[in-house]
């Protein structure tokens, strides 16, 4: 997909050449790219390394090289049988022929079934049947040798199709590579009026996607979403963060997930410039491409903030004092100044003179910071530079943003859009974008959505008063395929879909998520107890790489935690004079655990917020991190069930 673009006259339709795309008269995803090819041809749409590694080849593609492309893709699948209704498995991580599969599957009216790379044969098999997909795109040649057993057998596969690679297809082979599929790389103005009049075809209720959620309990469940449900999210988050053609995007999420996926709709549809990075190189792809807007999941907030931290404590106990007493000075001055102007959440109307007591000892100590907060923002100033320095939006998703990680993000000046959405609500159900100011809160519900806050009886609750979100409007999947029990359970009478999180609502109608109900740790002794929090205060811990908090059905809590060794064996040289051990050795010693778990408690304590049995009665260092795809999610969200499975033995010796 990286030969030269052909020159064809008259490809852009001259009708469409406004300055900018009207959303509001867009109705699906294929309308929508065809907009936008015509209003932004000479724009820059993609930037990607060959090989996503740091020196491999960039390679830029435009607007007008992204509408060639996806017609030749379209047109070839179109020649081996691909037609409307068709379900298309996709399996691959992120890469530019991602998207263009992607739109040349729903201009055919096929559904894109789309898993990422680390997906494994038993699950592909399950979700292949499920879908009942009759054909197969694979992004490499080795991952097609990998699940090669599966699939010379899997008979409802009619072709299958691999992204990268030489020709590979020999008579009576039913595998096409790309590269077979675009040989014929010509087209005339015919193909393109036939592909622009595809879209006739094409409404916002048809199915555009299946998304199997890897989800962190039980089979994977496949979202049904339809060009009308992603289109909604489309049409209202480019004004909550106020995009425009200027803005720059650096994405390392996975494209399959349904997050990243409308991040790049979003992208796309006011014309901007979208780069595609990886884990390894995203550090440095924040330098190199100093974009506007990065769109991400609180783990990975959680490595940037730990590899700043991690530069900082090599510089010396007085460096690293320095930088925490500029963060404490930022964060402070920005506290009391939210106070002054109202601008944190609030669950009651509190009385009129303690709230001007408040903001009147907010005000002076404003007054009182502010030199010291000027200086501060100077100094930090630095951090955004690690940052790219353009930087103007930070998008937390896709999980919970621990309260000190945002604390320390805003503290060192960059704005954080902390939002909240599922796969079932494709996924957009509240952003704290720029349209809102109320920090720690998600902000309110998006546009035309309807969000409550329930009882487990089912009862709407006060505002303030915690309980289980419910939420309805034209973003939520009509319900899960082939799957009416699940439907059942995930829905109202009344149509309000169950989200299973927990949170409430304030005076200003901003959405704060509490927990997540189907996480809660239940103990021996009947206290429930939601972990993010915990664990959360557990990671704030340098020698801290990951933490699940267990304990269910047992008489206190445990932590199994994945370390840093190196932070690790810097923190206890302060505490222990000899630790000449293996690694093994180290992370079993019984003193060593004991400290720790000391540390970790004395943070636990109830002037924080915590219960008395909120607190550790024993902790275990792994020997190796989650695994992506079996412990963790896609979007690093830790998979409880599978990991107490894992651990059942070592939880039961941690918790007899």
């Amino acid at each position: 997909m990286n030969k030269e673009k052909q020159d064809v006259p008259a490809v852009r339709r001259e009708s469409s050449r406004r300055t900018n795309s009207d959303l509001s008269r867009l109705h699906t995803i294929f309308e929508l790219f065809i907009e936008v090819t015509d209003v932004y041809w000479d724009h820059t749409a993609f930037i990607y390394r060959s090989g996503y590694r740091a020196g491999d080849e960039e390679q830029t593609v435009t607007y007008a090289k992204l509408f060639e492309d996806v017609l030749l893709l379209a047109r070839a699948f179109r020649q081996r049988g691909v037609s409307r209704g068709d379900k298309v498995m996709l399996l691959s991580d992120n890469r530019y022929a991602w998207i263009v599969t992607d739109l040349a599957v729903m201009a055919l009216g096929a559904v894109n079934v789309p898993r990422g790379a680390d997906t494994p044969t038993q699950e592909l098999e399950y979700i292949i049947s499920h879908s009942e997909s009759s054909y197969l795109v694979v992004e490499t040649p080795e991952l097609l040798d990998y699940h090669n057993e599966y699939i010379k057998g899997a008979k409802q596969i009619k072709e299958i199709f691999v992204m990268t690679g030489p020709s590979m297809h020999t008579l009576f082979s039913r595998t096409f590579s790309y590269t077979d599929l675009l040989e014929n790389r010509k087209y005339s103005l015919k193909d393109v009026e036939w592909f622009r009049g595809l879209g006739e075809y094409i409404g916002a209720s048809d199915l555009l996607t299946l998304i199997y959620t890897s989800g962190t309990t039980g089979r994977p469940k496949g979202v049904q979403l339809s060009h009308g449900n992603i289109m909604h999210n489309v049409r209202v988050i480019p004004d909550i963060i106020k995009l425009t053609e200027q803005d720059s995007w650096l994405s390392i999420l996975p494209s399959w997930h349904i997050f990243e996926r409308t991040a790049e709709y979003v992208a796309l549809s006011k014309g901007t410039t979208l780069v595609y990075s990886s884990v390894k190189t995203f550090a440095q792809d924040l330098e190199n491409y100093r974009p506007t807007v990065v769109a991400t999941v609180p783990r990975v907030w959680e490595s940037l903030y730990s590899r700043v931290q991690g530069t900082i404590r090599k510089k010396g106990p007085a460096a690293a004092r320095i930088f925490s007493s500029l963060v404490w000075i930022s964060s402070s001055f920005r506290r009391n100044k939210r106070k002054m102007l109202d601008r944190l959440p609030r669950y009651s109307d509190p009385w009129f003179g303690a709230a001007w007591l408040q903001k009147m000892v907010a005000t002076c100590k404003v007054v009182l910071l502010s030199p010291l907060y000027l200086l501060a923002s100077r100094k930090l100033s630095a951090v955004q530079e690690r940052f790219g320095g353009r930087l103007r939006l930070a998008v937390s998703g896709g999980g919970t943003l621990a309260e000190y990680l945002e604390e320390w993000i805003d503290a060192v000046g960059i704005r954080i859009v902390n939002a909240y959405g599922m796969t079932e609500c494709s996924p957009a159900i509240a952003g704290r974008g720029l349209t809102c100011r109320v920090y720690g809160t998600l902000g309110p519900p998006v546009p035309n959505t309807d969000v409550r806050i329930v009882s487990e009886q089912g009862v709407e609750q006060q505002t303030g008063v915690e309980g289980l979100i419910e939420v309805r409007g034209p973003q939520v999947t009509k319900g899960y395929y082939h799957n009416e029990e699940e439907n059942e359970k995930a829905f109202t009478e009344d149509g309000f879909f169950r989200t299973g999180d927990l949170g409430k609502m304030t005076t200003g109608g901003e959405l704060v998520i509490t927990g997540r109900a189907k996480e809660i740790i239940v103990l021996a002794s009947g206290e429930n107890i939601d972990p993010t929090r915990i664990e959360n205060t557990i990671t704030m811990f340098p020698f801290v790489q990951d933490a699940i908090l267990v304990g269910q059905d047992k008489k206190g809590l445990g932590a199994l935690v994945v370390p840093n060794i190196e932070e690790l064996k810097e923190h206890l040289g302060k505490r222990f004079s000899d630790l000449k051990k293996e690694k093994g050795e180290l992370l079993a010693d019984s003193h060593v655990l004991d400290h720790i778990r000391k540390e970790i408690n004395r943070l636990l304590m109830p002037k924080q917020g915590f219960k008395p049995y909120e607190k550790l009665q024993g902790i275990a260092f792994l020997e190796r991190e989650f695994k992506l795809g079996e412990e963790l999610t896609n979007t690093l969200k830790k998979k409880r069930h599978v990991i107490e499975k894992n651990y059942k033995k070592l939880i039961n010796d941690l918790l007899h």
